[in-house]
Parts: structure tokens; C-alpha cells; sequence
């Protein structure tokens, strides 16, 4: 048997998949957190909310109708029992703490659990959107991103140098490379994904960080 290897992106989302709990409501940012569905495992059932306005974001099916996309843009499916609203009400379950989890893509997270998503000057945005909601709303927020940028650069920094989406937000970190807690004593590495050893998260890495005693 061929063993199919798995590339960056999906180690992130299926590591993940592993942090949600049956019956958790969760909002997952456009890109790679899309991903993360086809993880789950099969005794985990968790309701999504996009916020554009449904809950039971599903998989499409056939081609789908032109007017039920995902917060993205992307054409999208719902699953039974799933119901539609307006903005409104999408932002009042999103500011009210009615989301478990939220999982979002980032640019930059810092060792103060900042993180800077939406944006890099002098680049086209279509704007922040609703992750400056979603990282004060929800009970818990993951960020699911590479370790360092196409040029090799660190994202995980000591200070965010990108204009912010929000202040002391993130609880996960979760990169190819190794996933980070937030504590109280700062940011923690926790563990190291498949194959990874410890000098190459301290290489990749610019933030300060405790080691879990467990991986030395």
C-alpha cells in the first residue's frame, strides 16, 4: 500500500478536527479551516455556523443553488435541519458567546496571543469581515496557519508588526510544524506534529515560548 502523505495544510486541519467536541457549534474562517470537516471523526458531529447567515454549513451537493454560499463566496450545501437568518442575528449568536469555537487563518499571532489576520498594507482587502467579532465572541479561538510565510519568515512573533484583528484573542495555535497553548505564563508549546523535532520549532519560531516537559 502507497502511504499518501499529507500536505501542510491538511496536517493542520486534521490536528484540528481532533479539537472539537460533539455537539460544539463552530465558525470556520474562509481557506484552509474549510478543511477541516473532512477530519472529523465519525462520532463527532458539530453544527457550523456562517456568518453570513445560516447554521448546518454542509457539502455541496451536484451544483448546488447560485444563492447559498459560505462565508467565503464559495458555493456551499446545508444539511437537514439546518435554518437561514439575516446579519443580524448571525452577529447576535456570534457577540453573544452562542459559538464554542472559531477557527481562523492568520498572518501573524504574537507571544501576547495577538493576532493579525485581514490584512498587509498596500495590498486589495475586501476588509476585516467578521473576525474582529468572531475572536471576542467565541468561547475559544484556534488559529490554523503555516509556521512561517512563503519567504521563510517567522508568524509566530514576539510582537505582531500587521495591523491587528484583535488584542490577547488566541487560545490555539496550530501549524504543521507544532501546536501552542496561551496561558497565563504565556505562550506554551504543547506539541510537536508527526515527524517534527523540538530545534525546528525553536529555528522557526521568533516568539518566546515554555516547553511542555513532556516533549523534552
Amino acid at each position: 500500500m502507497v502511504e499518501t502523505l499529507l500536505s501542510p495544510k491538511q496536517i493542520i486541519a486534521a490536528r484540528i478536527a481532533k479539537e472539537m467536541k460533539d455537539g460544539d457549534v463552530v465558525n470556520l474562517g474562509i481557506g484552509l479551516p474549510t478543511l477541516i470537516p473532512n477530519y472529523l471523526p465519525e462520532n463527532c458531529h458539530v453544527t457550523l455556523q456562517s456568518e453570513n447567515g445560516y447554521f448546518g454549513l454542509g457539502p455541496l451537493v451536484g451544483e448546488g443553488e447560485p444563492d447559498l454560499v459560505d462565508a467565503g463566496g464559495k458555493p456551499s450545501g446545508i444539511l437537514p435541519g439546518g435554518a437561514f437568518f439575516d446579519s443580524l442575528m448571525s452577529f447576535s449568536f456570534i457577540r453573544g458567546g452562542h459559538i464554542d469555537l472559531a477557527v481562523l487563518g492568520g498572518l501573524e499571532v504574537d507571544e501576547q496571543g495577538n493576532l493579525a489576520n485581514w490584512m498587509v498594507p498596500g495590498k486589495l482587502v475586501p476588509g476585516m469581515g467578521g473576525a474582529m467579532d468572531l475572536v471576542v465572541g467565541a468561547k475559544k479561538v484556534i488559529v490554523a496557519m503555516e509556521h512561517t510565510s512563503k519567504n521563510g519568515d517567522p508568524k509566530i512573533v514576539k510582537r505582531c508588526k500587521l495591523p491587528l484583528t484583535g488584542e490577547h484573542v488566541v487560545d490555539v495555535i496550530v501549524t504543521e510544524l507544532a501546536v501552542f497553548h496561551m496561558t497565563e505564563e504565556g505562550l506554551v508549546l504543547v506539541e510537536l506534529q508527526e515527524g517534527v523535532d523540538l530545534e525546528t520549532v525553536k529555528q522557526k519560531t521568533e516568539a518566546s515560548f515554555k516547553i511542555n516537559p513532556a516533549l523534552l
